[in-house]
């Protein structure tokens, strides 16, 4: 029999729907019968591509032991967090404050009132090396739930004083925050192999782009160094995939060979921000040729026919991790033959020993001098390799996500002027408008032709983002009216009127316990500190007043919680410096308007750029020709004809 997750759209929710548990997906129904019953809620929560998801459904979730107990004596919910960003931000909350740390699965046990009482994320399906197992763990809250409630009753009422408590930074909004998390990074920087901290080690490119800004305006070399050491590493080990493109999620070690092999959408866009960008300040290749690998790989396996790009690449192959990415030096040799093969096993570390259970992730690690000498072989091991084994793919569109690949293939037109990127960008955002949006309402998801919930504040947030990018990559001004018809959206929606900055979800979304905001950015920059950059930018675009206010409000939410660990926001750190340092601004006088095709390819990334179609008595036209006027801060130089990115 099929549980109640039969009609759901989520790949996540669909892989479950053959448990023998009788899982029911966030719904009114599950909290009423729970109420009915009177018993707990088990609320598991993960997504598509998650390793230890995997583990946990097929060690648990599929056998019949532990669904009888669950069956029994719960009621289950399982909640895809791509989908429901809202449910899973209250109860990750509520994960790191009880264990001090969180992840996913996530593991919750509540009250049928939404109220948790215990909360963790993988557990064994039976105890061992000291972790107790979801059998023990379900009896032992089972039998508490019937002879001592009230102590998880009180364990409730303090999970729920705790998210209600806001402990907000006092201070002001200054360089000082830019400063602290620039010595923060300086301090954590793992100067032999990149990267920062301890493994495991992961991208988070928004850190990486704001390091970057931070030398643009400072010229402080160490923290281009930083970023510049930690994207050839990230390149040359194993998270990048050498045979078919794209980046793994995170590296489970120092060096960044061995990664956890998931593929997801946003790391990719963000990446691609991020190596463009390093190519436009270095001029290196290097970061251009990768950023185009990436993105060919985003266009060959993540995008959809229609428009739209898929959200992740699983991690596992015949259920195990990584399968599908290793290789065994003879599989090279058959398929390129004995001379090349063994060329090819030497430049990409694929060897006898191995470094990954016995066999080989290519990489270039111990390759002194990276050149493209193999490219041209790549196809006959991708085809290969392809053929092997399969990975699933996580094929819903999320908004959010989609937005961020918009912006990433606005900026590698903008470097490489190959119009490819920009018409997928533009088509993935006819798609948004034409399947995820309903007037200017938004939706997080969309799969066979269905959509998900309405959007929450990321989805927003990430569009304007996009709409933004769009703009500055054909300087058509629909796209900033468009850009300005969502901040209203999100004002009237979404505002905390007393305390400033923006809840999660908004009026139209279902009210949970709690309505948390959250700025502070993990994989991905937050909705709270991505709305203080584009108030920034559009006040910067438009010298509209009215973005500027919302600019400096947005900017004093913000540093409420971003005071105390600066470091964890950098994202609004950009935003920041922005609207403290402003970038330089190049308003630029067309002579013919036919000029205006190549023009955003001629603009610097980090520019703020506005096109004026007929002369002003401001801004007269130089030479009877195109003319560009070029600020920084309140220093102009002198109008000239002929503008190149520096």
């Amino acid at each position: 029999m099929q549980n109640h997750l039969k009609n759901q759209v989520s790949p996540y929710l669909l892989q479950h729907v053959d448990n023998p548990v009788d899982w029911y997906p966030w719904c009114k129904e599950a909290f009423e019968r729970a109420k009915a019953e009177d018993k707990p809620i088990f609320l598991s929560i993960g997504y598509s591509t998650c390793h230890w998801c995997h583990v946990m459904a097929h060690e648990s979730f599929e056998d019949e032991e532990i669904a009888e107990i669950l069956n029994q004596h719960f009621i289950s919910i399982k909640v895809d967090k791509e989908e429901r960003p809202d449910i899973d931000s209250i109860y990750m909350a509520v994960c790191q404050a009880v264990t001090g740390s969180g992840g996913w699965p996530t593991t919750i046990f509540l009250t049928p009132e939404q109220k948790p009482f215990f909360a963790g994320t993988y557990f064994p399906k039976t105890s061992r090396y000291g972790q107790i197992g979801l059998k023990e763990l379900l009896l032992a809250v089972h039998d508490m739930w019937e002879s001592n409630r009230n102590s998880l009753l009180e364990s409730s009422e303090q999970i729920m004083s705790y998210l209600d408590e806001t402990d907000y930074y006092e201070g002001e909004a200054d360089e000082q925050m830019i400063h602290s998390a620039v010595r923060h990074y300086k301090r954590s920087f793992d100067e032999t192999f990149g990267g920062f901290g301890s493994a495991p080690k992961f991208p988070t490119p928004h850190n990486l782009l704001f390091l970057m800004t931070y030398y643009e305006k400072s010229r402080d070399k160490e923290a281009l160094e930083m970023a510049e050491k930690t994207l050839l590493q990230m390149y040359r080990g194993g998270m990048f995939d050498h045979i078919g493109g794209g980046f793994s999620r995170y590296s489970t070690d120092r060096y960044f060979l061995v990664p956890h092999f998931e593929k997801m959408l946003y790391d990719n866009a963000l990446l691609i921000m991020a190596y463009c960008r390093a190519y436009q300040i270095t001029k290196n290749p290097i970061y251009f040729n990768i950023a185009e690998k990436t993105a060919s790989y985003v266009l060959r396996e993540m995008t959809a026919p229609e428009g739209g790009f898929y959200s992740a690449q699983d991690a596992d192959s015949e259920g195990e991790e990584g399968k599908y990415y290793v290789f065994e030096p003879s599989e090279i040799i058959d398929i390129l033959g004995e001379e090349l093969g063994k060329e090819f096993n030497q430049y990409f570390d694929i060897t006898d020993r191995g470094n990954f259970e016995g066999k080989s992730i290519p990489n270039l690690l111990k390759n002194q001098n990276v050149s493209g000498k193999f490219d041209k072989h790549l196809q006959a091991v991708y085809e290969y390799r392809k053929k092997r084994y399969s990975l699933h793919l996580d094929d819903k569109i999320l908004t959010a996500w989609n937005g961020l690949m918009i912006v990433a293939m606005c900026h590698l037109y903008r470097v490489s002027k190959n119009k490819n990127y920009l018409e997928e960008a533009i088509k993935a955002q006819e798609f948004i408008e034409d399947k995820l949006c309903e007037k200017d309402t938004l939706y997080v998801s969309y799969r066979e032709g269905k959509r998900g919930e309405k959007g929450f504040l990321d989805e927003y947030a990430n569009e304007i983002f996009a709409l933004i990018a769009l703009y500055e990559a054909t300087f058509d001004t629909n796209y900033l009216e468009r850009a300005q018809n969502f901040c209203d959206k999100v004002l009237s929606d979404f505002y905390d009127e007393k305390q400033g900055g923006f809840f999660l979800y908004g009026k139209e979304n279902e009210q949970l316990i709690i309505r948390p905001k959250g700025s502070n950015s993990g994989a991905v920059p937050s909705g709270n500190s991505l709305m203080a950059y584009n108030f920034v930018q559009l006040y910067f675009l438009t010298d509209e007043k009215k973005f500027e206010e919302l600019a400096k409000r947005q900017i004093e939410f913000v540093t409420k919680e971003a005071g105390r660990y600066p470091a964890g926001y950098t994202m609004f750190l950009m935003a920041l410096s922005d609207y403290m340092d402003p970038p330089e601004k190049i308003t630029v006088v067309l002579k013919d308007k036919e000029e205006l095709a190549d023009l955003p390819c001629r603009m610097p990334l980090n520019a703020i750029v506005r096109v004026l179609d007929k002369a002003t008595d401001e801004y007269p036209l130089k030479n009877d020709k195109t003319t560009f006027y070029v600020c920084q801060g309140h220093v102009c130089k002198p109008p000239t004809n002929d503008f190149t990115v520096e």
